[in-house]
C-alpha cells in the first residue's frame, strides 16, 4: 500500500470535479493541477561569509523536508565582490508527495502563524498558470528553531502549475485552500 497525502486526496475527490465543472473541460487531462513548488532563497551576504551558505542551506533543508542545493553565481560582478562560480544562494524544488505535504503544512500550520495576517496576495500571477509569493521572514515555518537562527532571511516561493491562464491558476490554488486577500481575479 503507498502512501498519499491529504491534500492529494481533496484534490482527486474534491478539486478536480469542481474544477472540471468549473471551466467545463472536455477531457480530464485539461484540468489544472500542481506540478511543483520551487523556493529560493537569495544570500547578498555570502561574498563576505561563505559558511552563510551552509546555515541557509541546511535552514531550507529543515523547512521543505528535502535537502536544498547551493546555487552558484554565473557571472563575476565586481561592484558587489563577486565571482563567477561563488555560491549566492540555495533553492529546493518539491514535487508529488513532498509537494503535497509542504502546501498542507503552508496552508494550516505556516501561514496562520504570521501576525496580522490578511490573506496572500492574488495578483502574483504570472500570466501563464503559475503563482509566486515572497516570505519575509523563514521563522514563520514551525520547523526552525528560534533559538538557532543568526539572521532572519526571506525567500521566495514559486507554485508551478499546469493551468493556461491565472483564473484557472486561481481557482486551483483556491480550491486547495491557499488564502487570497481577494476572493476574485
Amino acid at each position: 500500500m503507498s502512501y498519499t497525502p491529504r491534500l492529494e486526496q481533496y484534490y482527486d475527490a474534491v478539486v478536480a470535479p469542481k474544477l472540471l465543472e468549473q471551466f467545463g473541460y472536455s477531457s480530464t487531462m485539461q484540468i489544472p493541477r500542481l506540478v511543483k513548488i520551487s523556493m529560493n532563497q537569495g544570500i547578498g551576504q555570502a561574498t563576505q561569509d561563505k559558511k552563510l551558505v551552509d546555515v541557509y542551506q541546511g535552514e531550507l533543508t529543515t523547512i521543505a523536508g528535502q535537502k536544498a542545493v547551493a546555487t552558484i553565481a554565473k557571472t563575476s560582478i565586481s561592484n558587489f565582490k563577486l565571482r563567477e562560480g561563488m555560491p549566492i544562494g540555495v533553492r529546493v524544488t518539491l514535487r508529488r508527495e513532498r509537494m503535497y505535504e509542504f502546501l498542507d503544512r503552508l496552508i494550516t500550520v505556516t501561514l496562520p502563524r504570521v501576525r496580522d495576517f490578511q490573506g496572500i496576495n492574488d495578483k502574483s500571477f504570472d500570466g501563464r498558470g503559475n503563482y509566486s509569493m515572497g516570505v519575509t521572514e523563514q521563522i514563520i515555518f514551525p520547523e526552525i528553531d528560534l533559538d538557532k537562527i543568526t539572521k532572519i532571511n526571506g525567500m521566495d516561493i514559486t507554485f508551478v502549475t499546469t493551468a493556461k491562464t491565472d483564473a484557472e491558476a486561481f481557482a486551483l490554488l483556491k480550491e486547495l485552500g491557499m488564502p487570497f486577500k481577494n476572493q476574485k481575479i
